[in-house]
Order: structure tokens, then sequence, then C-alpha cells
């Protein structure tokens, strides 16, 4: 199989469901995967001017596109979402877990049990609830789950438990799913993202919790000395979903910029 064939999702019955496509790393993540031939189902949480934008990104594309308002804390709903997606696309071929609120940097001496609470509900049981809802299908597609998670979980950063802490746990889930779903031709693998950016990057800036002293030591710290951008994580997304990562599963790309050399 040549490299633009294994890349190109265009042969693939079904299509991709993406939670959080209206995000930063999410949009990107749906725009790549449709630029390469798939058919696209995102959801988004509130900002519904940003999912048209992505929709209208995706048509422009020349793929098909289903957009939907979930909350993903909600089973119910991701799966009602899932399913119809399923029905309407003929399958899922590819599941990814995009969708993450703002995350406050506090260190844990200043996080309440309500604060981690939500954190947990949105990062951990929203990945596991769209695992749940896509599984039979991806298991019928021999597909691919892939989770956005966090460099933070292997070379913790002050202050980044509501982000690291979740994640980590995402990562747990997705080497479940590897171990126990390869036997059906299932992969799982997760992508995390080092400083980038995008996504809620600039809303940390914007309220302070980054500060122009914080992203310089940052920068200092990453050996290609800058934050990475969206399709960064995208084009790594891209890559474990599609049949070049075909022996791939269980594990997890960090997209850093060299930031644990």
């Amino acid at each position: 199989m040549s490299p633009d064939t294994a890349s190109d999702f265009s042969g693939r019955p079904g299509t991709a469901v993406v939670t959080g496509g209206s995000g930063g790393i999410g949009s990107a993540v749906c725009i790549l995967l449709a630029s390469r031939g798939s058919n696209i189902a995102f959801t988004y949480g509130r900002n519904e001017s940003a999912a048209a934008e992505v929709a209208a990104a995706i048509e422009a594309a020349g793929s098909k596109v289903t957009v939907g308002q979930v909350d993903v804390t909600d089973a119910t709903a991701v799966k009602d979402f899932v399913d119809s997606a399923a029905e309407l696309h003929g399958g899922v071929h590819t599941a990814v877990s995009a969708a993450g609120p703002y995350v406050p940097m506090r260190y844990v001496s200043q996080i309440d049990p309500q604060l981690f609470q939500e954190k947990v509900n949105v990062d951990l049981f929203g990945a596991f609830h769209l695992v749940w809802a896509a599984l039979p299908h991806v298991r019928e597609s021999s597909g691919s789950f892939v989770a956005v998670t966090s460099m933070a979980v292997r070379r913790f950063p002050v202050k980044d438990s509501l982000s690291a802490i979740p994640k980590g746990a995402v990562e747990a889930l997705i080497r479940a799913v590897a171990a126990e779903e390869g036997r059906f031709g299932v992969r799982a693998n997760a992508v995390g993202p080092g400083l980038m950016a995008a996504g809620m990057y600039h809303e940390l800036v914007a309220r302070g919790d980054l500060t122009e002293e914080m992203l310089d030591d940052a920068s200092k710290n990453i050996a290609l000395g800058k934050p990475g951008m969206a399709d960064d994580v995208a084009q790594a997304v891209c890559f474990l979903a599609s049949d070049q990562a075909a022996y791939i599963t269980g594990k997890v790309l960090d997209v850093d910029g060299g930031y644990k050399i």
C-alpha cells in the first residue's frame, strides 16, 4: 500500500465521529480528515457559530457532514448522536475524543471537589461515553479510536492538575480498549499535545493563567523553541487513524516540540 493510499479515507465506508469538533484542535481534526476523504459527524458544546464554520469547511472539502449540539457528559445524548451518524453514513470507521472544557491553572491545594468533578465529567466521562457509544460500530468496521490527551501526563507542569489527572485516566481507557478490542481489529491510541497556540491557549492567556513570563519559560524548555499549532495535533490524529498506523495500538504520540527531551 502506498503512503498516499494509506492516508486516504475516501475508500472507507461510514464516517469519522469527532467530539468537540468546534474547538481549535477538534476543528482542525475534522477539516483535515475531510480533506482526506472522510465524512464527518462532529459535536459541539456551545459555540454554534464556530460549528457552522467548521461544517462549511468540511463541505468545501467535498465531504458530507453531520453536526450536533451534544453534552458529552450525557451518555444517552452521545449514544443517540453516534447511532444516528452511523445510520446516516453507513457506519463509523473512526472515533476521536477531542472535547475539553476550559481548564484553569490551579495548584492542587486550590482545587475544590466541585471543580475537579466538573473537569473529570467532561474529560474522562466524555471520552468514556464516546467509547461506549461508538464501540459496536467501530468493531464492525475494524476501525480506530483516537483520544486527544496531554503531554502533561508525562512531564507535569505545575498547576496543570485539572488537565493532567483526567487525561491520564483517558490514556488508561485507551490502553484498555487497545488490549481488549484488538481481537476485533480495533485500534486505540492517543495524541498528547504540549504547549499549543490553539484551543484553550488563548483563553488561558486572556484570563492571565498563562503570563508572558510563563510562556517564555515554557518555550525555553521546548527543543523547537515555540508552541505548536492545532494542525500539528490534527496531523498526528489523522496518522493514527489511517492505515499508515495499521500496526500501532495502545500508544500515546506526544506532539510537544521536544518538551520532554
